[in-house]
């Protein structure tokens, strides 16, 4: 497991997580991830350790409100969101864009039909 940093481009909101090495996300085409344009990286929320006080965070759910989408009301980027996985375990979702150190062009990534939820 590595320790890997993350943040909003204005650095803002920022965190670290735990994760084995990160060759791969997911890109999901429901109406908000694809205009975001995230790649996604789901770790366990025990994994998770936001560094910014969370009343500095923005949030915005929709739909079935599954997710809580997280975005940075300075710059507006969009590091990361919190929910629970389909097992009902609490869960973040990783922007690889944000992401220190990682080069998003070089991840295989894997199409997720969000939109047929």
């Amino acid at each position: 497991m590595t320790t890997h940093s993350g943040s909003c481009h204005c650095g803002k909101i920022a965190y670290d997580f735990e994760s084995d090495a990160i060759a791969g996300g997911m890109e999901c085409n429901c109406s908000m991830c694809q205009r975001k344009g995230s790649i996604l990286h789901f770790v366990p929320a025990s994994a998770f350790t936001l560094k910014t006080p969370r009343e500095d965070l923005g949030t915005y759910t929709f739909n079935k409100h599954l997710l809580q989408h997280h975005f940075c009301p300075i710059c507006g980027i969009a590091p990361f969101s919190e929910g629970t996985d389909p097992k009902g375990n609490k869960m973040a979702a990783i922007n690889l864009r944000c992401v220190d150190g990682l080069d998003p062009q070089k991840l295989a990534i894997q199409h997720y039909d969000g939109r047929s939820i």
